[in-house]
């Protein structure tokens, strides 16, 4: 069952960055965070083994951050997947599945795909802050804009 939500949530996210999404400092940082504490959580013991495949899921996370078009859409950023960013997904988790076999064992699951996250996070976040273009505002933001054009900036909901 677990593997089953860790395959429809990293489906829905592919889907939604393939079509383009805002990119906020939040959606950014909150999902690596998350997956850490609950992958460090899962842990029974830390076996010197797993830093060969959670280094090599930090590595091609940082690649896959490198691969993802980030570009300005109603004065904030927006990212995209890129066919390259899947190429890197899939040659990470053969990568991935391999060292398993290769060494033996592998990591928690919700732990290894964080520490790729951070990767990409890291090579994500500094061509973001290069741009010089600001992170997409907050959801809840986002809503309060849609609540105030459409009942007035005082008006009652």
């Amino acid at each position: 069952m677990t593997y089953a939500l860790i395959a429809a949530g990293v489906l829905y996210v592919l889907v939604r960055r393939f079509r383009g999404e805002p990119l906020n400092a939040r959606d950014l940082l909150a999902p690596p965070a998350f997956l850490l504490f609950f992958g460090i959580r899962a842990l029974e013991g830390f076996h010197l083994i797993y830093l060969l495949p959670l280094a090599a899921g930090f590595a091609f996370g940082a690649l896959r951050g490198t691969t993802i078009k980030l570009f300005e859409r109603d004065g904030h950023l927006w990212q995209r997947y890129t066919p390259w960013t899947l190429l890197v997904w899939v040659t990470s988790l053969g990568a991935s599945l391999g060292l398993g076999l290769l060494i033996g064992g592998h990591a928690p699951t919700q732990l290894s795909i964080s520490v790729s996250m951070l990767g990409e996070l890291c090579t994500l976040g500094a061509k973001a802050l290069n741009t010089g273009v600001p992170f997409a505002p907050e959801k809840e933001a986002l809503s309060n804009n849609v609540r105030d054009r459409f009942y007035g900036r005082h008006g009652s909901s």
